[in-house]
C-alpha cells in the first residue's frame, strides 16, 4: 500500500482522489511520496523509500530539486492549475495602479468621523484621478500558463499587448492570441509599454531579471507588476526608479520590508493563488500526478524528470531513472534473458533520462540497479 505524507492543509477534493489502496495522512514514516503546498522541505531528511514529491502549486522553491534528482525522487508541480486565480489578481493590480483606487480607499478609512464626508469627497477625489486601460500598452514577460491568460484578456480591455518569451512552447504559442505582438528583443518591450508584468520562474538565470539596466530602457512613468516571484526584481534599483519617477507604481504579490516603505508600492500579501478554486485545482492535479506515477510509472509535469507516459498492457513494468549517457538502454535490456520486452520508451531531460519497459513476466531487477549511472529502478504489476 503506497503511503502519502501530507504537509499543509490539502484541499479535500485532492485527497478524495486517492483510492483505498493508498494510506494518506500527516503522521507518516517511510513514506513513498509527499504532497505539499508551501512547507519548506529543504531541511528534511529524505528516506530511502521516497519516490516522489508533488507540489500543489507552480513554484518549487521550497523543494531541494538537486538532492531529489540525485536520489531518484520525481518532483511534480501543477502548472496552470492556479493560472486563472493569478490572472484575475494581476488585473486587479493593473486597475489599482491605473486608477489609484488604493490610495483613495486609504483616505476614506481616515474619514470615519467626518460629518462632511459627502462634500469633502468631491474635493478629494481629484487627487486620485487615474487613467483607463483602454489604449494603453502592456508588456508580458513570460508567456506560460499565466502570461498567456493575462495577454489574451488584456486585448479585451482594448490594450495593445506585447509578449516576450524566448522559450515559449508550441502548445503555448497555439493558446496565445494572434493579436499579441511577439517581441524577440526585450528592449523593444521596455521602450514601448505603459504597463509591464513579469511571469517567469525564479532561478539563477532570472534573479534580478528586472534591474537598473531594465529600468533605464523603460518609458518614464511605467507601471510594473510582479505576481511571479519576489527575487525577479532588483529592489535597490526599483527604489531608485520609483524615486526618479521612472516607475510610477510597483504592484507586487511578494512584499518585502524594503519595498513596503515606499508609498508608490502597492503590496499584496501573496494572494495570487489564494482562492478556493485554485487550491482545489492544484490539490486535484497533484494527487493525480502522484497516483499515475506510483501506480504506472507515468510522468507528467515533473520539474526534474522528462514527461513519459505509456499505456500499461503488459503484466510487469520496470522504470529506470538514470544518467543520460550512451549504451544505458542496451545495458538494461541485455539483462533480460527470461522475459520478452513488449514495449519500451526512453525520454531525457538534460543529464537525466527515464526509461519505461513493459515485460511479459516478472524479472530480478538487482542486476539493473548495479549498472553504472543507474539512480533508481522501480517495478509495477498490472
Amino acid at each position: 500500500m503506497p503511503k502519502i505524507k501530507l504537509y499543509n492543509n490539502i484541499a479535500q477534493i485532492g485527497l478524495d482522489q486517492f483510492t483505498p489502496d493508498y494510506e494518506v495522512n500527516e503522521n507518516m514514516e517511510d513514506e513513498d511520496a509527499i504532497l505539499v503546498r508551501s512547507t519548506n522541505l529543504h531541511d528534511i531528511t529524505y528516506n530511502a523509500n521516497l519516490k516522489a514529491i508533488a507540489r500543489a502549486g507552480a513554484g518549487v522553491n521550497n523543494i531541494d530539486i538537486d538532492t531529489c534528482t540525485k536520489k531518484g525522487i520525481a518532483v511534480f508541480n501543477t502548472p496552470g492549475a492556479n493560472s486563472n486565480a493569478v490572472k484575475e489578481l494581476v488585473f486587479a493590480g493593473m486597475l489599482l495602479a491605473s486608477r489609484d483606487i488604493y490610495h483613495g480607499i486609504e483616505w476614506i478609512q481616515t474619514q470615519k468621523e467626518n460629518e462632511n464626508i459627502t462634500k469633502d469627497i468631491e474635493k478629494q477625489k481629484k487627487k486620485y484621478a487615474g487613467h483607463e486601460l483602454t489604449g494603453k500598452s502592456l508588456g508580458v514577460i513570460g508567456c506560460g500558463a499565466i502570461g498567456i491568460q493575462v495577454a489574451n484578456l488584456s486585448l479585451r480591455f482594448g490594450m495593445k499587448v506585447y509578449g516576450y518569451d524566448p522559450y515559449m512552447s508550441v502548445d503555448a504559442a497555439w493558446n496565445l492570441s494572434r493579436y499579441v505582438n511577439h517581441v524577440t528583443n526585450i528592449d523593444d518591450l521596455y521602450r514601448q509599454c505603459d504597463f509591464i508584468t513579469i511571469h517567469v520562474p525564479l532561478n539563477d538565470g532570472t534573479k534580478n531579471f528586472i534591474n537598473k539596466d531594465s529600468f533605464d530602457k523603460m518609458k518614464d512613468g511605467v507601471k510594473l507588476l510582479n505576481f511571479a516571484r519576489g527575487g525577479l526584481v532588483d529592489e535597490d534599483a526599483l527604489l531608485v526608479a520609483l524615486d526618479d519617477n521612472k516607475v510610477e507604481s510597483y504592484v507586487t504579490d511578494f512584499p518585502s520590508l524594503k519595498v513596503i516603505q515606499n508609498d508608490k508600492v502597492i503590496a499584496i500579501p501573496h494572494l495570487g493563488a489564494s482562492t478556493e478554486e485554485s487550491e482545489e485545482n492544484c490539490a486535484l492535479k497533484a494527487a493525480q500526478e502522484l497516483m499515475n506515477y506510483l501506480t504506472y510509472g507515468n510522468i507528467s509535469n515533473s520539474v526534474n524528470l522528462p514527461n513519459a507516459k505509456m499505456d500499461m498492457n503488459s503484466p510487469f513494468r520496470i522504470t529506470c531513472i538514470h544518467e543520460n549517457k550512451p549504451k544505458m538502454i542496451s545495458q538494461i535490456t541485455d539483462i533480460f534473458k527470461d522475459a520478452n520486452i513488449e514495449n519500451l520508451m526512453n525520454k531525457s531531460k538534460k543529464d537525466i533520462a527515464y526509461t519505461i519497459i513493459d515485460l511479459d513476466s516478472e524479472v530480478d531487477i538487482s542486476p539493473i540497479e548495479k549498472i553504472n549511472g543507474m539512480i533508481r529502478v522501480s517495478t509495477y504489476k498490472k
